[in-house]
């Protein structure tokens, strides 16, 4: 059984390199019948490989799935037959490290299409496999050949605008998925899992590789690796930090029902129903006192010994500064489940 399949439209830059790849219709664990008519009008032999493809063999393509009854998969092939722009059949045996642009995309494809979860794909090294473009009102452009393309456009009465220069191109461009509300699209990275009754607000930000299980509303930032809970609520201007902006190799996620307030930030996994409270940022190594229901104080302990813990408030002492964590558990239960395996 293969891993992934995807008819690709893309952009190739003058020297006939992959910039991007648009999948209408990515496919996860696709049926073996497809990636056997693959197989023969491609001369595809197996492993993880993108194949260039002509208006005849993709013509040939859409006849043997039509024949094998895998109709979307047909019409797409047939329609990408009269495509003006380079097509590409890309078919990955396994999940492994990319070695091509457009397998980084489909990857990505199939995150932000809801067919693969965040963490679920392997993703090392992509950065080295996605070219720095320039995203324009006519889609992706080289670098290189930005001036030129910029000129002709003025001469030809037009004005090309840059929207972005970026890696990463805006999702709602290949991927808008069901029961979501993005007031920013500029905001919202390829690669991201927005799940269903997700609203992200204008200020909102969503990585790859990062995203929410649904019914949230985003305000705040998610970084990549962050994966939000049902029912969460990240507050203006407020911050999770990712992997690859200084929380190492801990993965930290949000469970449900949890409030992150304005300005606020966490470097450690929150479990469910817990509230940080609005300008404060907890990371991994902030002391933290514990207090009983009489709000005692009852140990001074790291916020990292914390970490998934449910049912947890997290607020500043207006008075001392001192970061403060209460909970629906009386703190002396609280304290013993963490030194239990001490």
């Amino acid at each position: 059984m293969s891993f992934a399949f995807g008819i690709g439209i893309g952009t190739q830059n003058k020297q006939g390199e992959w910039l991007e790849v648009f999948y209408q219709q990515p496919v996860i664990t696709p049926d073996d019948g497809l990636i056997e008519v693959a197989r023969n009008v491609l001369e595809y032999q197996g492993g993880n490989h993108a194949v260039p493809a002509t208006s005849d063999q993709l013509k040939a393509l859409s006849d043997g799935l039509r024949q094998l009854g895998q109709m979307e998969q047909s019409t797409l092939a047939g329609k990408a037959a009269d495509s003006r722009r380079p097509v590409v059949v890309t078919l990955l045996e396994t999940d492994e490290t990319a070695a091509s642009t457009a397998e980084v995309y489909l990857k990505l494809h199939l995150i932000s299409s809801r067919q693969a979860r965040p963490h679920e794909l392997k993703l090392d090294g992509i950065f080295g496999l996605l070219p720095n473009l320039a995203w324009t009102s006519e889609g992706a452009v080289d670098l290189n050949e930005l001036p030129d393309r910029q000129l002709k456009a003025r001469i030809e009465g037009r004005t090309l605008e840059v929207k972005s220069v970026d890696k990463f191109p805006q999702m709602t461009d290949y991927v808008v998925p069901k029961g979501v509300r993005i007031a920013d699209t500029a905001r919202v990275r390829l690669g991201a899992y927005v799940g269903e009754g997700t609203t992200v607000m204008h200020e909102g930000f969503i990585n790859f590789n990062a995203g929410t299980e649904g019914t949230s509303m985003i305000e705040g930032r998610i970084s990549a690796g962050v994966m939000i809970g049902k029912g969460s609520d990240l507050g203006g201007g407020c911050s999770t930090m990712g992997t690859l902006s200084g929380g190492g190799n801990i993965i930290i996620s949000v469970g449900e029902n949890c409030l992150i307030g304005a300005n606020a930030g966490i470097g450690i996994p929150l479990g469910d129903r817990c509230k940080v409270e609005a300008g404060l940022y907890i990371t991994a190594g902030t002391k933290v006192a514990l207090l009983d229901d009489n709000n005692k104080l009852v140990e001074v302990i790291k916020a990292r010994d914390l970490a998934n813990k449910p049912d947890l408030l997290f607020r500043r002492n207006s008075q001392t500064g001192a970061v403060e964590c209460k909970t629906n558990k009386t703190a002396i239960e609280l304290n013993d489940e963490l030194h239990a395996n001490n």
